[in-house]
């Protein structure tokens, strides 16, 4: 080998063992992962209690005017909910 050789695999030596040191450094160093929230728990939380509550009512107007034929409006009057609770019950 020539001089110049070694002069260039030494080189090549002294970089690969500081990247080697870098890289040491940097897995000793542990990492903190933060977890930054779209939207916060308690707004989960409420939004699934007004999903929710928005499929129960679709629910009952689909059930009531399309299976039942009835007008899907009458889901949220008083007198429907007593007549149904009245078949229930058979006042």
């Amino acid at each position: 080998m020539s001089e110049k050789e070694l002069v260039q695999e030494a080189k090549t030596r002294e970089t690969v063992k500081a990247e080697k040191k870098v890289k040491q450094k940097e897995e000793a160093k542990p990492q903190r992962w933060v977890r930054v929230r779209m939207l916060p728990i308690w707004l989960r939380i409420l939004l699934v209690i007004v999903l929710l509550a928005a499929s129960l009512a679709f629910g009952a107007m689909v059930g009531y005017g399309v299976i039942g034929d009835g007008n899907p409006a009458d889901v949220f009057k008083k007198e429907t909910w007593q007549h149904i609770i009245d078949i229930v019950v058979k006042k």
